[in-house]
């Protein structure tokens, strides 16, 4: 799924907005293909196709009172003319995108070399032409309007079992236009949560200069954004909820600044001009009286105050215990730096801990035992060592490692427990007998007896240990200052976590 939608895909629904013109059709590419190019993003064009003489049933083919069929064939096409509507969208630097309505229209997607499949709302719950649509090997979006979490899960499930790995999902209201009450973004938002290993995107319907619905699907963010695009001409204008190139580009330029807005979802960049601009305000430490070198500074020798000199000591950075380094006459700015102790760095080593299970959603109850294991001291307890919970040890024992972002477990064996690692939030390199193995959320490694292993994780990793009953002592290192430590020092039980 990275390979095919590693970043917000547009994509310009042509329906019949072609008119069943060809070359009205290639303006439409031709428009599509400037405005992804002036917004650098990616984008594809996406085709209706349909066998109609097989789609339609032959006694419907001559009725005016069913609302799609006179408009499905007033707008045909030939096949010629679809390839040449695909390979306009290559030349433009788009992809190709279609929805095949049966069977018949997946041949002709494999026959015109599209690059993605597209299974529409009503289309969601045929399983005969997602078998075929499955079989085609191809990447797949897949619109859910009408479909309740119940029926997305079966869909989800189908792919899976056919192994089509490149798979979207796209929240959808099959409302024409759809007013913004009946939007219901926030499914959207349970999808992703749900599908966390699937992109998840919006097809919109909401009316063309609606510019709020694109915005909200930005922020919550969706990963593709789908709507219904077209050029009117005399005597046939757009439909109610089809954009017209201006209202597309209004349309990408909205959700190019909202994605501007949010930022990706990764660690906060802190720039040097929002820290200048903040330690403006912070406030800085002074003497409140006259102070000579190395006397023991208390809460009462200082006062806090702005502005913060460049280099002074802050309020936060202050602790009673600090020891002056020189002479300090009244008010003077102190310029003592802070030397953050070992239990300092164990509390805030225990406080992202705690972050990552609640960004993880792990629910860890209130019977449990914390280990914080340093196998260099506290110190390097950043780099060397993991934090572990122990929620059961009888028989069978549970725990829970967290890996802090950069650290690295030391290699190690036991000659008593067999062990299991399933990896639950995050990656994990472990490294069993010197073999490194990349381990992700859902992946899992049986650690036999005697068998040396470590482990480390650049960003962070959570991931479940399931053992026979752990023994203290059992761990046995193969770096010989480790190894000839107390265990009892180079470990930290947590009583308030």
């Amino acid at each position: 799924m990275t390979q095919t939608f590693p970043e917000l895909l547009f994509v310009f629904e042509m329906a019949n907005n072609h008119q069943g013109d060809v070359e009205h059709g290639l303006r439409i590419v031709s428009e599509m293909g400037q405005i992804a190019g002036r917004y650098g993003v990616r984008a594809a064009v996406k085709l209706q196709y349909r066998d109609l003489d097989s789609f339609i049933h032959p006694d419907c083919l001559h009725r005016t009172d069913l609302k799609h069929v006179p408009r499905f064939l007033s707008t045909r096409l030939a096949p010629r003319d679809f390839r040449r509507l695909v390979a306009a969208t290559r030349h433009a630097g788009l992809l190709s995108m279609v929805t095949p309505f049966d069977e018949a229209s997946v041949d002709l997607v494999l026959e015109h070399e599209v690059d993605i499949v597209k299974v529409a709302s009503c289309s969601a719950a045929d399983w005969p032409l997602l078998e075929a649509v499955a079989a085609a090997g191809k990447p797949v979006v897949c619109s859910t309007g009408g479909k309740s979490i119940h029926d997305i899960d079966k869909i989800v499930s189908f792919f899976d079992h056919r192994y089509v790995k490149d798979l979207a999902l796209l929240h959808c209201v099959g409302l024409y236009p759809t007013p913004n009450a009946q939007v219901q973004m926030g499914f959207m938002h349970r999808m992703q949560k749900r599908f966390r290993h699937l992109p998840v995107g919006y097809s919109g319907h909401e009316a063309p200069d609606n510019l709020d619905v694109v915005k909200a699907a930005v922020a919550l963010g969706a990963r593709v954004l789908e709507r219904h695009v077209g050029l009117p001409r005399a005597g046939s204008p757009l439909n109610a909820y089809s954009m017209d190139p201006a209202q597309t580009a209004a349309w990408v330029e909205s959700a190019v600044r909202m994605r501007e807005i949010c930022g990706p979802p990764a660690d906060k960049t802190i720039t040097s001009e929002e820290s200048q601009s903040l330690h403006q305000l912070t406030r800085g430490t002074f003497a409140r009286r006259a102070v000579k070198t190395g006397e023991t500074l208390a809460r009462q020798d200082v006062f806090f105050a702005m502005p913060c000199g460049e280099g002074q000591t802050t309020s936060g950075e202050f602790v009673e215990g600090m020891v002056a380094s020189r002479d300090y006459q009244e008010n003077e700015p102190l310029t003592e730096s802070r030397t953050r102790g070992p239990v300092e760095v164990m509390r805030e080593a225990i406080h992202d801990a705690k972050g990552m299970l609640q960004e993880a959603g792990i629910e860890i109850g209130s019977q449990f035992e914390i280990e914080l294991s340093h196998h260099h001291g506290p110190q390097q307890f950043r780099r060397f060592g993991a934090v572990i919970i122990t929620l059961l040890n009888r028989e069978y024992c549970k725990k829970l490692i967290v890996v802090l972002p950069g650290q690295h477990h030391p290699g190690h064996y036991h000659k008593e427990k067999e062990e299991t690692f399933q990896v639950l939030h995050g990656e994990l390199e472990l490294f069993l007998d010197g073999q490194a193995r990349h381990l992700y959320p859902g992946d899992m490694q049986i650690v036999q007896r005697g068998q040396n292993h470590e482990f480390r994780s650049e960003r962070g990793c959570i991931f479940e240990e399931i053992s026979t009953t752990h023994v203290p002592k059992d761990s046995h290192y193969r770096d010989r200052r480790i190894a000839s430590s107390d265990p009892m020092v180079r470990k930290t039980l947590v009583e308030a976590w």
